[in-house]
């Protein structure tokens, strides 16, 4: 379906709202949910369409998965060893994170998969993945390029092993972890730099010994996972489109409600405020294994700066929305070792260059990163997102301080992280509609 978006304005960001839930919790808690031994009540699934995904493929794999409420699902978990062979490719539409993740699982498994998904995912890397689990004994086709679709053949034993990834990737990390699950012996994986941890902190959660030290993490095979129950906190991801949306917009002053404040996912809130943001959390706390805060943002004048690398994995997902907020800064933003920015939905760095581009700001496009003019304000103009669900909310946020309309190009995928997005943002004071 083609979608668009129209933002004339809008602002300032008032009141109080509530993202939905942490997108990469979801998932897990679909995953370990269904591994566990036992029921899984989880509160805050994100009811996204790359969330839903792994929720259907796991149902495909014989796990019964009750609805119960919006936002509240039962798993009837079968244990490690109790998955069932799916009788046909398992659709994991945009979803990377489903479909690395789920690849570690089924290496495991005593029968063949297919994972399959939509153009965009179709070209995203997957050898990172495949290639340490084969170290492992898994055996795994894709093209010859590397890409979906993914055949594992099943039966395989598999081994522990010691990885040390060549670029920081949570997903690659939990692949390996959870094809571990299933190995004998020991797995450790030693990481680059820190990524998010959900998957060793839901494991620790669900009573699964780990051996943290660092950037390394191991553990053993044939151990189980306990039932219990997850609340998902909103996703910090999300939240951080209003968080730049106030922080831009005069007179703003936003109440952001329990978002989730894991450390290796903060770094959008550590370059906000080394530009010059104004970000206060509140009534912060621990459910789940995992840290949340309130976070209340009021307007303040933000200057550009050089971010820090070692900041890049803990906001990789935010830089979308963090090219809004340099293009809206005094002085020049520059970003470098950001490559990864590359093979996401979109070329992150390309596409979100051409859209600030058409908008009359100034950009020099690097390898790794981005060096961005900032002018305080945007000219109205239409933007491509090329599908990318953070490029089309960004240029969204972008629309409160534009001098004309913006219109946005394709921005259905918005509903693979944020199916609510348009309400929340007219919600919130943002002047936006959608036509098909």
């Amino acid at each position: 379906m083609s979608l668009d978006y129209r933002v004339t304005g809008g602002g300032p960001l008032r009141g109080s709202l509530r993202v939905p839930g942490d997108k990469s919790i979801s998932h897990r808690s679909i995953m370990f949910g269904a591994l566990a031994e036992g029921e899984i009540e989880v509160n805050g699934f994100l009811e996204g369409t790359d969330c839903l995904a792994t929720l259907s493929a796991f149902r495909q794999l014989g796990v019964r998965i009750d609805t119960l409420a919006a936002g509240h699902v039962r798993i009837h978990g079968v244990g490690l060893h109790g998955l069932q062979a799916a009788r046909q490719p398992l659709d994991l539409g945009n979803s990377g994170t489903a479909m690395r993740l789920m690849t570690g699982i089924l290496a495991g498994q005593p029968f063949d998969s297919v994972l399959i998904g939509d153009e965009s995912l179709s070209r995203r890397p997957m050898r990172r993945v495949t290639e340490p689990l084969k170290r492992m004994g898994a055996s795994i086709e894709t093209t010859e390029a590397g890409t979906p679709p993914i055949h594992i053949y099943g039966g395989r034993e598999l081994v522990g092993i010691e990885y040390m990834m060549p670029v920081a990737s949570a997903q690659v990390k939990s692949a390996v972890l959870l094809a571990g699950l299933y190995a004998h012996g020991k797995t450790c994986v030693t990481e680059p730099a820190p990524t998010r941890d959900h998957t060793e902190r839901m494991l620790m959660g669900m009573g699964y010994g780990l051996e943290r030290q660092e950037h390394v993490v191991c553990l053993h095979g044939g151990g189980h996972l306990c039932g219990g129950r997850i609340n998902v906190p909103a996703d910090i991801s999300s939240a951080a489109f209003f968080m730049v949306g106030a922080s831009v917009t005069p007179g703003s002053d936003l109440l952001l409600e329990h978002v989730g404040m894991n450390p290796t996912r903060i770094g959008v809130i550590e370059i906000l405020r080394l530009m010059g943001a104004n970000i206060e959390l509140l009534n912060e706390r621990e459910e789940s294994a995992e840290p949340v805060a309130d976070i209340r943002v009021r307007h303040a004048a933000l200057q550009g700066i050089d971010i820090p690398e070692a900041l890049v994995p803990l906001a990789i997902d935010e830089f979308p929305v963090l090219f809004v907020a340099a293009a809206c800064a005094q002085g020049v933003t520059r970003l470098s070792g950001a490559a990864e920015l590359r093979v996401k939905e979109s070329d992150r760095i390309q596409v979100m260059a051409d859209g600030l581009q058409a908008l009359g700001i100034r950009t020099e496009v690097m390898p790794d990163g981005l060096v961005i003019e900032g002018r305080g304000y945007f000219d109205g103009g239409e933007v491509e997102t090329h599908g990318d669900h953070r490029v089309a909310m960004a240029f969204v946020i972008a629309g409160l301080v534009a001098r004309g309309e913006i219109i946005i190009h394709d921005c259905a995928n918005v509903e693979t992280s944020f199916p609510s997005f348009l309400a929340s943002a007219q919600h919130a004071g943002i002047d936006v509609e959608a036509w098909t």
